[in-house]
């Protein structure tokens, strides 16, 4: 089996789609990931038009692709992409736990169900800027 993958993605035409394909699987795996932690509806929130949850999900979306991005650079074979990539998609998982820890003052989630723009702001920031730090942990 590894042969013929290591055949597929020796061309950069099929690489490409492989690497898009598993890159958007594994996007929808890990966003709902955290979808079933977090403790509103992300997508019903954002039919609704709250900006917060839109901004928070956009963030772990950035997120997750980024570390993905710097596994892809990293390693050799699409399964060790993939690998690294959980990993990194881990990392950013206990990170939005520690987020909500942090912050005693208030909850996270509750704010952004309630349309705290600030706070979706400041989620959004974080998952960016911690995948840069995971990513590069990964590169």
């Amino acid at each position: 089996m590894h042969g013929v993958v290591d055949s597929i993605m020796s061309h950069p035409f099929p690489a490409v789609l492989a690497y898009f394909s598993v890159g958007i699987l594994a996007l929808i795996f890990f966003l709902s990931c955290f979808e079933w932690v977090s403790k509103y509806d992300g997508w019903a929130e954002i039919r609704k038009g709250n900006l917060s949850a839109a901004m928070a999900t956009g963030g772990k979306i950035f997120g997750i692709c980024n570390i993905f991005r710097f596994s892809i650079e990293a390693n050799d074979t699409i399964y060790e992409s993939l690998l690294w990539a959980a990993i990194g998609f881990v990392l950013l998982l206990v990170a939005y736990f520690l987020f909500e820890f942090m912050t005693p003052v208030f909850r996270i989630d509750e704010e952004i169900r309630k349309d705290n723009r600030a706070v979706g702001f400041l989620a959004l920031v974080l998952s960016v800027s911690l995948s840069y730090i995971i990513g590069a942990a990964v590169h």
